[in-house]
């Protein structure tokens, strides 16, 4: 409790957002839970004694932030009803929602300076007490670059968590500002949408698609029930309808089950007109192995089982011992190594390592022999074999550099080592090119938001292996801020984001973003699930 910059604190003395220093001792989980209920009830007893005024001041701030909605653009938010991922955006609308933010629904075609929405489109006007949540979750927002955000050096000062928050590029939902005074005929929804899906009739299967986030929770359903299903590896069209590659079909037989799912996730299942003459290959159920170490535990790899559980897809966590002593190729399919710097996942140089990157230079904590983490030199042949044996390693975001470190990949990291004042971007949406005809990018849009955030950026470096390389992600030439902060695009521009390396019978995919961020990046959750179905 002596350390003089625990926290960043200047020092550790009595102030105004710590009155209380802890003397040192013991601090065990109670002296963590009654902190916690005397905040609690400090905070309820200041409301009880003072609710008029409490109340009085809710109201003036509603009011106010109302009378700005009105004034200030834009004016509104539109939800068009033709999404990349329909029923994505409508889980968006449900989220904004239980935040206590109105939502109109278009009864009636509408005009915005010549544009024209359709009945069915989602307004969200800016003149209601949320006016402030409602801009920060849909607006494009660019973060302060200016004295207070930049040290006295001109080095960009950290914001406390990411840069931006814009919930619907998070999402890869289209949402569209309105600046323009406008009409039409509307009406309040109270209730979320509840999408229901049809199912056609046919002899010869159901093609579903692969563009929507629910369909890889139908086909891990199909696939647990012991059903076969088939991604179709070119575009098809089916009635009026075109199905980008990656498509999945499902077999005549499964209609009862495929009418189950179309009224519980909203998916639309269209029977096949005839037998599909196209290049296709059978999904396999995936065995998924994850990583999981000790020293605190990783927050990346806890929010990733989150969204596997959510979309269904069966894993096992797997930690050191099993790494190093099992034949993974045996059990598993895919390895997934969650974003973590590589002392974290070896053990080597990690005390050198945590007293670099802790604030204040902080002391690796003595945890018992147990509780250590590190797979070791051991941990790192035994992957390098799974690999070689067929299997697939999926590394996130800073992960990627232990694959490209112990696999020797060409990859260049050309952020490794660059300074804040020459490149900056903490926590922001920038602009990608999606390889669609890539199994890995299937049901993707060409032109994508992805979240950056610690992230490294490669170039392939010359080699006589370069076949073995397929860019599945990667940033344009210029404009890749979308929102947050950026500093040296430049240092950025036409470098890959995301790679697929061919080592012997497997492969090595790097993806070097946030693509699963806290279960909140929807728009780029397929770049994750292809690893699994492809």
């Amino acid at each position: 409790g002596g350390d003089s910059v625990l926290r960043g604190f200047a020092h550790y003395r009595p102030q105004t957002n710590c009155p209380h220093p802890w003397p040192g001792g013991w601090w065990r989980l109670r002296d963590i839970v009654e902190q916690q209920k005397i905040a609690s009830w400090a905070l309820l007893d200041m409301a009880a004694r003072n609710r008029g005024t409490v109340l009085r001041n809710a109201y003036l701030k509603a009011k106010r932030q109302t009378e700005h909605g009105a004034e200030e653009t834009p004016k509104a938010y539109a939800v068009p009803p033709y999404q990349h991922d329909p029923l994505t955006a409508a889980e968006l609308v449900e989220k904004l929602l239980v935040q206590g933010i109105e939502i109109k629904r278009a009864k009636k075609d509408f005009t915005v300076d010549g544009l024209m929405y359709p009945r069915g489109t989602y307004v969200i006007f800016l003149a209601q007490p949320k006016m402030g949540l409602i801009k920060n979750l849909l607006g494009r927002t660019l973060y302060p670059d200016d004295a207070w955000s930049r040290e006295g050096d001109g080095t960009p000062r950290r914001p406390y968590d990411t840069a931006t928050d814009t919930m619907a590029e998070f999402m890869g939902v289209r949402v569209d500002p309105i600046d323009s005074d406008f009409k039409g005929s509307f009406e309040v929804i109270t209730e979320p949408p509840k999408p229901i899906g049809k199912v056609g009739t046919s002899k010869f299967g159901y093609i579903f698609d692969s563009r929507l986030n629910n369909s890889f929770k139908a086909v891990n359903i199909l696939l647990g029930k012991g059903i076969k299903v088939v991604r179709v590896d070119e575009a098809v069209t089916v009635g009026d309808t075109v199905f980008p590659a990656g498509a999945f079909v499902a077999p005549p037989d499964s209609e009862r089950l495929l009418k189950e799912l179309a009224q519980d996730l909203g998916i639309d299942f269209y029977g096949l007109e005839s037998k599909l003459e196209v290049k296709d290959h059978v999904v396999k159920k995936p065995r998924i192995a994850m990583y999981q170490r000790y020293y605190g535990g990783n927050m990346d790899e806890g929010w990733t089982r989150f969204l596997l559980e959510q979309f269904l897809f069966p894993y096992t966590t797997v930690m050191d011992k099993e790494i190093k002593e099992s034949n993974l190729a045996e059990k598993y399919d895919v390895l997934i190594l969650p974003n973590d710097p590589t002392p974290m996942i070896t053990g080597e140089n990690l005390e050198e390592y945590y007293a670099r990157r802790m604030r204040g230079g902080m002391a690796l904590p003595r945890y018992p022999p147990e509780y250590r983490s590190g797979i070791g030199k051991e941990g790192v042949e035994s992957i390098k074999k799974f690999v070689e044996a067929g299997g697939k390693l999926v590394t996130f975001n800073e992960a990627c550099e232990f694959a490209v470190e112990k696999f020797g990949l060409r990859l260049y990291n050309v952020l490794k080592d660059v300074k804040p004042k020459d490149f900056f971007c903490p926590g922001s949406t920038l602009k990608a090119k999606i390889d669609t005809t890539n199994p890995l990018g299937y049901g993707m849009p060409k032109e994508a938001l992805i979240l950056f955030l610690g992230s490294p950026a490669y170039e392939i470096v010359p080699s006589d292996a370069n076949e073995n390389y397929e860019i599945i992600v990667q940033y344009p030439e210029r404009d890749l801020l979308q929102s947050g902060w950026l500093v040296g695009e430049e240092k950025l521009a036409n470098k890959v984001a995301m790679v697929s390396v061919k080592q012997s019978k497997g492969k090595v995919i790097l993806i070097g973003f946030r693509t699963q961020h806290r279960a909140q990046t929807h728009g780029t959750f397929k770049l994750l699930f292809n690893t699994f179905l492809s």
